[in-house]
Formats: C-alpha cells, sequence, structure tokens
C-alpha cells in the first residue's frame, strides 16, 4: 500500500564473546538484511593486507612469487584500517599506494647461517607502524623483502577478508504434542529420539518424557517428522523456522576483534543505505526538476 512504512527495529542479544569469536542472537527483522550483514563482514569489511612486496635478495628454495603469496595471506592488526584512505583513491600520493595514509611498510631480513634449516615467520616483520603488526597465534632461508601494506575489502581478494566464517541460522520453534507422545511406549520414544542426526531431543528419566535439550541443534531435515509419519503418528511434532530472529556465529582472523568486525559492518551498512537514499532522492530531483535539478548539483 503506497504510504506503508515497514521500518524495523532490529535488537541484537550476546550470547558469546571473545576477541576472536562471537555468537550473537538478532531480532525483529528479515533474512534479507541478515544475509546483507552477513556479506558485508565477509567481503566489505577493509583490512590490511601485504599487497606489493620487492624482494632484493632471495637465495632460498623458495621463488620469489611463492614467498609473495605467502606473505599477502598473513594477517595483520587492521583496527585503523577503516580511518585509512584505499590506495587508489589516495591524492597525497596520487594513487601510487606508497604513503602514510594509506599504507604500511614492513621489511623482512633473515639470513641462515649455518647448516641447520631456518625457520622464518611473521615475527621477523618489522612493520613502520606499531598499530599494523602481524596477528600472533603463538606464546611465543635467506633473503631481504621490502613489503607494503595496504588497505582493501574481502571482496577484491580474500586476504583482505577479516572473517574466518560468519554464519546465521534461523531460530527453530519446536513444539511437541503432548497427548499423542503420551500414546507411544518408551521404547517407541526411544526410537523417535533415535531419528534425529543431532542431539535435539531427549527422554528425561525421571518422568520418561521426550523432552528438548538443544533445539538449535536442529538441521531442518525432518527427519523427527518423517519419523513420526512412518510410526502413524503425523502432527507429533511441529517445527517452524522464526523468520525474524537469527542466530549468528562470527569467527574473526584475527585482524580486527570479531566485535569491531559486526559493529564495522554494520557501520558499512549504513552508509550503503543512505546512498541508496540519496540517489532516490537525485532520481527524484531529475523527475521533478529535470534540468535545473542536474545544473545545481554541477552536473
Amino acid at each position: 500500500m503506497e504510504g506503508a512504512s515497514y521500518q524495523r527495529f532490529p535488537t541484537v542479544k550476546i550470547r558469546e564473546l571473545k576477541d576472536d569469536y562471537c555468537k550473537f542472537e538478532l531480532h525483529s527483522t528479515d533474512v534479507s538484511l541478515a544475509n546483507a550483514l552477513r556479506r558485508v563482514m565477509i567481503a566489505e569489511v577493509p583490512t590490511v593486507a601485504i599487497d606489493l612486496v620487492e624482494i632484493e635478495v632471495n637465495s632460498s628454495v623458495l621463488n620469489d612469487e611463492f614467498i609473495a603469496h605467502r606473505l599477502g595471506l598473513i594477517p595483520l592488526t587492521s583496527d585503523r584500517a577503516m580511518s585509512m584512505r584505499f590506495s587508489r583513491d589516495c591524492d597525497a600520493c596520487d594513487g601510487d599506494g606508497q604513503c602514510e595514509f594509506c599504507s604500511v611498510e614492513f621489511h623482512l631480513r633473515a639470513k641462515c647461517i649455518n647448516d641447520q634449516t631456518l625457520d622464518v615467520t611473521s615475527k621477523d616483520l618489522y612493520s613502520s607502524d606499531h598499530t599494523v603488526v602481524p596477528v600472533d597465534f603463538s606464546d611465543s632461508g635467506s633473503g631481504i623483502e621490502n613489503s607494503e601494506q595496504r588497505k582493501g575489502i574481502g571482496k577484491d581478494h580474500a586476504k583482505w577478508s577479516p572473517a574466518a566464517t560468519v554464519t546465521f541460522m534461523y531460530e527453530p520453534d519446536i513444539h511437541i504434542n503432548e497427548d499423542m507422545m503420551d500414546t507411544l511406549t518408551l521404547e517407541e520414544k526411544q526410537g523417535w529420539v533415535d531419528s534425529s542426526p543431532t542431539k535435539v531431543f531427549d527422554i528425561d528419566a525421571a518422568s520418561q518424557q521426550v523432552v528438548i535439550v538443544d533445539p538449535e541443534a536442529y538441521a531442518y531435515d525432518d527427519e523427527v517428522i518423517k519419523k513420526a509419519e512412518a510410526m502413524g503418528k503425523p502432527g507429533l511434532v511441529e517445527i517452524y523456522a522464526k523468520e525474524d530472529s537469527f542466530i549468528f556465529t562470527v569467527e574473526s582472523t584475527g585482524a580486527i576483534k570479531a566485535s569491531q568486525l559486526v559493529l564495522n559492518a554494520i557501520d558499512i551498512l549504513k552508509q550503503k543505505l543512505d546512498a541508496v537514499r540519496l540517489s532516490e532522492d537525485t532520481v527524484e530531483a531529475d523527475e521533478q526538476f529535470g534540468e535545473l535539478g542536474a545544473h545545481m548539483r554541477g552536473g
């Protein structure tokens, strides 16, 4: 209906939060927004990664291209990536990507001086900016390389993606017909419970009633529904997906914290929506004022 408002006010409930892991619930919205948020987290939240490698000396058994590729896949701390410029848009260096506003310089110098194998790791990289360093996942050759770290997004190359995994699922709504369940023997109940590939249901030892132990383990495979129908008990259980409630699982590569990944994705999604709103206003102005509207914008 013209003039009708479909505005919603999504809410978020945090379930678990670690530096590299986040699990939360998203309510009062639809799947289009949930999937947009997932895709932005994977492909459009910027980080910094090694993009240009200049190798001066390489006497190792690994060729230059292999080393450059491996360097590019090292996750770097990217807390200031949102405030950095994309090298292609940087006017300070005319898009060369070699200035303090759009890049960070790294150096790697390693030389093996004995007959033993020398392990060269990300800890051997020296950064010109202490806020951009290789992510440390632990407690603890011969070559000289210089490299430039640039801001980018996962849509351009996977090395810039800050997300290891981002998934969401519909929150399941499970209802057991208790009256129909009481007509089953204990053996039939156990057979029905065991028909689920995942541990969604169990039998209470005291009451011998079927209980729901983990609704989120349900994989929407319909196995328990098929089992009930095969037993001649259709309607024994009803399972629906709540179409306005989602459970997100986010794992970060370590470039930024999982919580910051979610917040950055929301900011970027808001910017995209603002751009769409602005473009709609522009089209409407053009339709209303014609050439005058374009002239007022300088077009």
